[in-house]
């Protein structure tokens, strides 16, 4: 597994951001990629890190919570399909864009996942309940990872940690089993006292069930401190081999307010990293 790091700065005046690479640790080979995402107007370029001996470890063990083979065929068609229709639109072959977009209508009314997905979302704009429950009750048996959202929320000891995920549909290739996800996180120190980031710990988790552990000192190459009711913001990306996946985690802080504090770990929620998004665009 890849660990991309991206810096983050943000112009509040205008509401856009800009991603530049982040600093890596100890002995690792650099291959630097640069790709666009139809996001909030961003630019992100991008620096795959491959790691050596720094004692940024991984361990890799198989779950349980396997997405079914069928699922990720079909999955994995879907994707390709809407990189086919961005490419046939790029190219100005209207006529190809306008059969793949049926094509695409057509596949998300035969995929119970997807039609559920939309029922649910239509039930619940409707508020019609009892119905929203039944499809999510459907989508529990049939899919259950399918209803984690690409977002997640979380706070220990007053440190909030928001994250929010996103397909990166230009740099992704799915023919050859390469899906490519951003995600950008925010931390929010809501406590009266000032902490530092020390160290982060994801837990990645591909649909297969092939779960890898990744340790690093600070965040983009920082170990920032958060000054009471201020944040911190950065962005950063994870490649995966199949289209849908999960990550969560946390980071060791300590109070810096007061020598000898102890550290302490900052929960990271599960989100999801899926090809299929959730609808939502914010935190």
């Amino acid at each position: 597994m890849q660990s991309l790091n991206l810096k983050l700065s943000t112009d509040f005046s205008t509401g856009t951001r800009r991603f530049v690479p982040g600093q890596s640790f100890g002995e690792e080979r650099r291959q630097c990629l640069s790709f666009r995402v139809s996001y909030r107007n961003c630019r992100i370029v991008a620096c795959s890190v491959e790691r050596g001996g720094n004692g940024e470890g991984t361990s890799s063990s198989s779950g349980s919570d396997h997405i079914p083979s069928s699922f990720l065929s079909r999955s994995q068609t879907y994707a390709m399909l809407k990189q086919q229709m961005e490419v046939a639109a790029q190219s100005e072959d209207y006529e190809e864009a306008a059969r793949i977009r049926d094509s695409l209508k057509s596949f998300e009314e035969e995929e119970p996942v997807l039609r559920l997905h939309r029922l649910l979302k239509e039930a619940i704009a409707d508020e019609q309940f009892e119905d929203a429950a039944r499809y999510r009750d459907e989508l529990k048996e049939i899919a259950p990872h399918s209803l984690l959202k690409c977002s997640s929320d979380a706070t220990t000891l007053g440190i909030k940690i928001q994250v929010r995920s996103l397909y990166i549909e230009g740099r992704s290739q799915p023919s050859k089993g390469q899906y490519f996800f951003a995600y950008r996180i925010r931390i929010t120190n809501n406590s009266d006292r000032p902490v530092q980031l020390l160290r982060r710990h994801w837990i990645i988790t591909d649909a297969k069930g092939k779960t890898e552990n990744v340790w690093g000192v600070g965040v983009i190459g920082e170990q920032p401190v958060i000054l009471p009711r201020t944040a911190f913001e950065y962005s950063s990306a994870c490649p995966l081999c199949t289209p849908n996946g999960r990550m969560e985690g946390d980071f060791e802080m300590k109070h810096i307010d007061k020598a000898g504090s102890p550290t302490f770990n900052v929960a990271i929620a599960p989100f999801s990293l899926s090809i299929l998004g959730d609808g939502s665009d914010a935190f």
